[in-house]
């Protein structure tokens, strides 16, 4: 198995951009909340220790498996739905010990296995109307169970990804602008909808975040997180007022920001790193997309490089919607910035999905004579 692979075409630059985001991510969060540095850390050994074990399993191999991970995907989503524990109105985790499993992490690279398979099988008739259908069928199940949890926002990240691959197997420009000028005037009718009074399309505090988003002075209670965010970047000004800075007024000292080592662990990164510290992460976030993307680029067949792309759809999409919620472009969504906030199971599965990259990247393209080279 592994004597196709090519061992001096490991992507160290991707390596070195995913292990610098993720140690100035155990150092803020040491910061922030101190008490779960040390379980970040363990993350970071456990997924580097996956990583390296889905490295070494060829990717082809790996979807000859391609129901079981999708079967794998749609059952944890069910335990979950039946057996999880509910808090704060939603139900996504399971508690083991003192750990929180929350599978809607494992299923978006589920999704990325499973379309990576399917849309390569049927890679000539992608604009067939029935393959379209049928892949939207697929992908409905997991969604649906996702937004049922109820989140919106890992929902809205899986929709992203499933889109992303039907972008990368070649979906003609034609569909893709016929479907935009659907789903835009769709997205402001509901936009609409859900702002009417006694409306039964969000959860309450779906609704709230985006009344808040919209109109922060008026619902102060539910913008204050953002908003206190949105002080604390800029509070950082260009060098920021350094980690574990206790003795300092700060608003993450005055506790503004509730559980500020999971998803707004990016305002933190403003405050105690400033703006060289915020430029930083997001520089290493896109240089660890375009690295996905790239490598994808040489992969040797379809399935390569759409799960190259979908890791970059991934981490792409997660991190935009992130950055946007704390900076007060998005309403809130509850999205952890990946391998900089703290989560156990989202930090193991980025490190899953970058060990699928890499191992696309073991098997580059053999070309032939009078083949162009990229």
């Amino acid at each position: 198995m592994l004597k196709q692979y090519q061992w001096k075409r490991i992507p160290i630059r991707l390596l070195l951009f995913v292990f610098a985001l993720n140690i100035i991510g155990i150092a803020v969060i040491g910061s922030a909340q101190a008490s779960v540095q040390d379980k970040q850390i363990f993350g970071m050994g456990l997924g580097i220790f996956v990583m390296l074990v889905v490295a070494l399993f060829d990717y082809s191999f790996i979807l000859r498996f391609h129901w079981l991970i999708y079967a794998a995907g749609i059952v944890l989503l069910l335990l979950v739905r039946f057996f999880g524990d509910h808090s704060l109105g939603a139900t996504r985790w399971f508690e083991i010990g003192s750990f929180r499993f929350q599978p809607s992490e494992v299923v978006k690279i589920c999704v990325i296995l499973f379309f990576a398979w399917y849309f390569n099988k049927f890679q000539e008739k992608i604009n067939d109307w029935r393959v379209i259908i049928g892949s939207g069928v697929l992908i409905f199940l997991p969604w649906f169970l996702i937004m049922d949890q109820p989140d919106l926002s890992t929902s809205i990240v899986v929709a992203l990804i499933f889109l992303s691959l039907l972008f990368v197997a070649g979906l003609s420009y034609k569909i893709i602008g016929g479907v935009l000028a659907v789903v835009i005037p769709a997205a402001v009718i509901f936009l609409y909808l859900v702002l009417q009074p006694g409306q039964e399309i969000l959860e309450d505090y779906q609704l709230k975040r985006i009344l808040a988003w919209l109109d922060p002075e008026k619902y102060t209670d539910n913008a204050q997180q953002q908003q206190n965010a949105i002080m604390a970047i800029g509070s950082g000004q260009l060098f920021g007022k350094g980690l574990n800075n206790q003795g300092t007024f700060s608003v993450k000292n005055g506790n503004w920001i509730p559980e500020p080592q999971t998803d707004f662990i990016f305002a933190i990164v403003g405050e105690e790193l400033g703006f060289i510290g915020t430029v930083t992460v997001i520089l290493l976030l896109l240089l660890i997309v375009l690295e996905c993307i790239i490598i994808g680029r040489k992969a040797k067949d379809l399935s390569g490089k759409l799960i190259c792309g979908g890791v970059a759809a991934y981490i792409g999409f997660q991190a935009f919607i992130n950055l946007c919620v704390v900076t007060g472009l998005m309403p809130n969504t509850g999205l952890t910035l990946p391998f900089v906030s703290y989560g156990l199971t989202s930090l193991v599965s980025l490190y899953i999905s970058i060990g699928l990259v890499i191992n696309v990247a073991l098997q580059p393209k053999k070309y032939r004579m009078g083949d162009h080279y990229p």
